[in-house]
């Protein structure tokens, strides 16, 4: 099928919206998903039977990426109008040149391995996205479903890389038969048509029936600890880094005053609940935080779980986010931390998973100027120090995984906190920034698959968005309304049982990764071969 050129565009255009439609909550459609991709896979194949030029490909895929990331994440402007462009212009290039990546493959290759090519190549992209300074994998293709846990139980064998894998493949298989409906001779026809269906049918019907029925029949472990939830529901622009702290913490205490009982084990504050930076080692001596050590010393069956900005000072350069003190030999270094504390116990956990442009500039370790051109966020500047690798805490009942906001959307660094023992998921945040867009309701729905993937249930602590407490089965039990004042608590079962995702990691991801590289090489290798054919060819 060769198309004209508004028809091309015609079909990019709605490849984006179809993947616009697709993600949670900008319109919650996942089914869309598994077709969103053919409009596009059309274009490709159209301009390469067609013989037009290979960058004309990469012009219409940039096109749907476009509209896909600034139709689901429009929001980051709200945050960050420079992150916003960043993410919208860089990212939809990453995702073209993955695509366009298998258009010269198929080209210069073998058009009958196009399935292949795709997976491979987009499925590496993914993969480089979570483990680079420009890590942004909030699109990530197997993150459609996290609004319906019911299909992807089997996230606890692949993680979310399964979710990518099976959207493109069904995607290939209906794109091949509508060229097999359009392009073959017509006694080919039947026979490839009824094999493609019965494809297609089988890629859709034994993973969706396998997840159902462990849906249904998976059951927890007892083992059970109350935990609640504050939401002070502080305007992160006009008060949360303005007002007075000690009166925003009174009122989180007092929240979680009236919610605690002699059954509580675990009371969780968001993110950065301490906001005014403290000292690590003199929390004693900071206002903010020996309200906080007080209200354990009073409650010592509870274990707390806040957010706070903390720094510390070294003699000598700690890591690139140290920075020299004026007038002084030594270096301070600012982080976002999970503080835990449990009657005189305290302990500190940085966050590692840090935001572009607002906690972390990409690329200082070569170009230190660009540390200038930090977003002012919270009293706290530049890139912040951060853990060497994922922690966990402890607790009187077990060990548990902090995880401070983006943090939540990395899959395998979640899981490594299992690995080191953590029986429940805690996640911190303060999702405001993006006012009532559905930035926050994706973060937290994500939170459903992090659940899957490692079997744990998860309390989820906002400062504004949604609270929520999560099942080992992804469901979300119980839910804080948007821009609301509250606290709430539930029965959590803990676990210590290891799924193999958290065993294996994104092990299929590094796989596919490395065919990818592979895959450049053989294009390499013919492209030169083919030249250095044509040039024996013109010389004789």
């Amino acid at each position: 099928m060769i198309f004209s050129k508004k028809y091309r565009f015609f079909l990019s255009i709605i490849s984006g919206l179809l993947l616009i439609l697709s993600f949670p909550f900008t319109g919650g459609l996942a089914f869309l998903g598994f077709v969103a991709w053919v409009p596009l896979l059309l274009v490709e194949n159209s301009i390469r039977t067609g013989k037009l030029r290979s960058g004309k490909v990469f012009v219409h895929a940039y096109l749907s990426f476009l509209i896909y990331n600034l139709g689901t994440t429009f929001w980051i402007y709200f945050a960050s109008p420079e992150g916003a462009y960043m993410a919208f212009i860089l990212n939809s290039l990453l995702m073209s040149l993955a695509f366009y990546a298998y258009h010269i493959a198929r080209k210069q290759l073998s058009a009958k391995w196009g399935w292949v090519f795709l997976i491979v190549f987009w499925v590496g992209f993914e993969h480089a996205h979570y483990h680079w300074e420009l890590s942004w994998p909030w699109l990530t293709l197997g993150n459609v479903f996290s609004l319906y846990p019911q299909v992807v139980q089997w996230y606890e064998i692949t993680g979310v890389m399964g979710g990518s894998v099976w959207l493109l493949g069904v995607n290939y298989l209906i794109f091949s038969y509508l060229l097999n409906q359009f392009q073959l001779p017509k006694g080919e026809i039947q026979t490839n048509g009824k094999r493609l269906l019965i494809g297609i049918f089988t890629a859709l019907f034994i993973p969706s029936t396998f997840s159902l029925v462990r849906f249904f029949t998976y059951q927890e472990a007892i083992n059970p600890v109350e935990v609640a939830v504050i939401q002070p529901n502080i305007d992160p622009y006009n008060e949360k880094f303005v007002r007075d702290p000690s009166e925003q913490i009174n009122k989180m205490l007092g929240l979680a005053s009236e919610i605690s009982s002699d059954k509580t084990n675990f009371i969780l504050f968001p993110e950065t609940a301490i906001s005014s930076s403290v000292e690590e080692g003199y929390l004693r001596q900071s206002e903010s935080a020996s309200a906080f050590l007080t209200f354990a010393k009073d409650h010592p069956k509870v274990h707390l779980l806040t957010g706070a900005s903390t720094y510390a000072f070294f003699k000598q350069k700690n890591s690139i986010a140290s920075k020299k003190i004026n007038g002084s030999s030594d270096f301070i270094e600012f982080y976002n931390s999970s503080l835990s504390i449990e009657n005189d116990n305290t302990d500190i956990v940085h966050k590692s998973k840090l935001v572009l442009g607002v906690e972390e500039i990409p690329f200082t370790e070569w170009f230190p100027f660009l540390e200038e051109l930090s977003i002012n966020n919270g009293g706290t500047s530049g890139t912040l120090g951060k853990e060497n690798e994922p922690q966990t805490m402890n607790s009187q009942y077990g060990l548990y995984a902090p995880i401070v906001c983006y943090e939540s959307i990395y899959g395998e660094f979640i899981s490594q906190q299992v690995q080191k023992g953590a029986e429940l998921l805690f996640i911190i945040t303060n999702d405001g920034w993006w006012r009532d867009t559905p930035g926050y309701k994706q973060h937290n729905s994500f939170a459903s698959i992090r659940a899957i993937e490692t079997r744990r249930s998860v309390a989820r602590a906002a400062n504004t968005g949604f609270s929520s407490f999560v099942n080992q089965r992804g469901e979300i039990i119980k839910q804080s309304l948007w821009w609301k004042a509250g606290a709430m608590k539930t029965t959590l079962n803990r676990n210590k049982h290891i799924t193999i995702y958290v065993l294996w990691g994104d092990f299929f991801y590094r796989i596919l990764s490395a065919l990818a590289v592979l895959l450049i090489a053989a294009i390499i290798f013919v492209k030169l071969k083919r030249l250095l054919k044509r040039l024996i060819t013109s010389k004789n």
